[in-house]
Formats: structure tokens, C-alpha cells, sequence
């Protein structure tokens, strides 16, 4: 295929790159990601959740894990700060009775004192003194986290300058900031696992939309890069790169 060709389709895929809560389902097909970490994080949750338990997921995304839990509507709570989730939180768990409050500040999520049982974040912000608060003694916090390693061999053949922008973010070092804080690690695990596009335009999609790791790319900016991730491609069958992931389960 021609290099204007290629030029067109992959300016196609970033022009069209958007997401409907945090949804990657348009990748189908088309990369690999998390499919052999060594826990699963819903499994996780229910050696911990019952259905007597008030229980929050900060940064839902859309809701839509926080539904497969089946968790009664009742005594769950959801927060969400990007603006178009919010509008799809309200359409989709207010209706059902789920107290559902806009936040994108993690030090300041609007719940009183002792509110929960459990607080659930995956992939979201956090802060331990916050979450201490928000928590009833002998309260549970479980989340899974992207590292700050995620993705850096993908960012580095792209924009070989950027920064890390989250470097702090591990399991020893945010284990030392939840112990400080006053809980009780009682689960930690970390991961490295590969991530694999099978074709340049998913990736100029999900670098679009992966903003914070990806900071001003662009097809234009880095039109020899994806060409070089192209010829990996044909000669390989997929370009890879590192995810980083690491999970903490925390009592107070």
C-alpha cells in the first residue's frame, strides 16, 4: 500500500478516534491487551464484597463494570469526572436507583465520613487519606492500576521524548503512601504483559485516545514512525509493546 494511502487511512482512524465510556470494543480484533494477568479483578472483589455492603466505584468510567457486579442498587455509588461519562452515568445508573455524583477531584469526592463498606477504583485516581476518610473501620479498598511503565516501548517509538507522566505509580511505592496514610495492605500484586496492534491504524486510535501517554501525537507529527511500526507489521505480524499493571487490596 502506498505511503498516501496509509496517510489517508490512519488520519481517517485518528479523526474518528472517540470513546463511549470506557469502552474499546471498536479495537476488536485488532489488539491484544490484559488477557493473562495473574488476577482477575472481579474475582477479586467477591472474595470481599456482600450484598449487605455500602459500596462505591470511584471513576466508573461508564458503569459498565460496576454493573456486571449485580451489587443491590441501593448500596452503591459511583462518581465519574469526564463530562461525557457523566452524562452516560445519569442516563444509565440513576435511572436504576444508583447514587451516581459527578467528581474529578479524588481528594474531594462529595460523600460524608464513613459512607462505605467498600470503595472500589480501577484505573482511576486516588488519594489514601481521602479514601481513609470515606471508608467505615474495618472498611475495604481494592484497585487495579495502570503503572507508571504502561505502554513506554509504544510511546518511545512515536515521541522518543515523552515523559513518564505518572512515575511514582507502582506497587512498592504506592503500598509506602497507603500504609502511611493508615491502612493494612492485605493483597498486592504487579504485572508486566504484552500489548499487540495488528494494524497501525489501531494504534493511531488508541494513541488518540490515550492521551496522557501519548501527549500531542498526531499522523502528522509521527507519519515516519507509523511507518516504521507499519514495515514491523508486515514482517512480523504486530508490533508490540508492555503493559503495567498492579493491584493493591487495603483495609483500614
Amino acid at each position: 500500500m502506498k505511503e498516501l494511502e496509509l496517510r489517508e487511512i490512519w488520519e481517517n482512524e485518528e479523526k474518528i478516534a472517540h470513546i463511549h465510556g470506557w469502552d474499546f470494543s471498536y479495537l476488536q480484533g485488532r489488539w491484544e491487551e490484559e488477557e493473562d494477568l495473574p488476577w482477575d479483578y472481579k474475582t477479586i472483589i467477591e472474595q470481599y464484597i456482600n450484598n449487605d455492603m455500602n459500596i462505591l466505584d470511584y471513576d466508573t468510567g461508564g458503569g459498565e463494570f460496576l454493573l456486571t457486579l449485580k451489587h443491590p442498587y441501593d448500596k452503591t455509588a459511583a462518581t465519574e469526572g469526564f463530562p461525557p461519562n457523566v452524562e452516560l452515568c445519569k442516563e444509565t445508573l440513576a435511572p436504576l436507583g444508583i447514587d451516581i455524583r459527578e467528581c474529578d477531584d479524588p481528594s474531594n469526592i462529595p460523600f460524608p465520613d464513613e459512607s462505605f463498606d467498600l470503595i472500589l477504583n480501577r484505573h482511576g485516581d486516588f488519594d489514601a487519606k481521602e479514601l481513609y476518610r470515606l471508608l467505615k473501620k474495618g472498611g475495604i479498598f481494592i484497585t487495579q492500576q495502570v503503572g507508571g511503565d504502561n505502554d513506554r516501548e509504544l510511546v518511545e517509538m512515536v515521541l522518543p521524548d515523552a515523559e513518564k507522566p505518572f512515575p511514582h505509580l507502582n506497587l512498592k511505592e504506592q503500598k509506602e503512601v497507603f500504609e502511611k496514610a493508615g491502612f493494612q495492605i492485605l493483597e498486592g500484586d504487579e504485572a508486566y504483559r504484552p500489548i499487540k496492534f495488528y494494524d497501525v491504524g489501531a494504534f493511531v486510535w488508541f494513541a488518540r485516545i490515550i492521551v496522557w501517554e501519548f501527549p500531542d501525537f498526531s499522523v502528522d507529527k509521527c507519519f515516519e514512525q507509523l511507518l516504521e511500526m507499519q514495515k514491523k507489521i508486515e514482517d512480523e505480524g504486530s508490533v508490540e509493546g508492555t503493559i503495567h499493571r498492579y493491584l493493591i487490596v487495603a483495609k483500614k
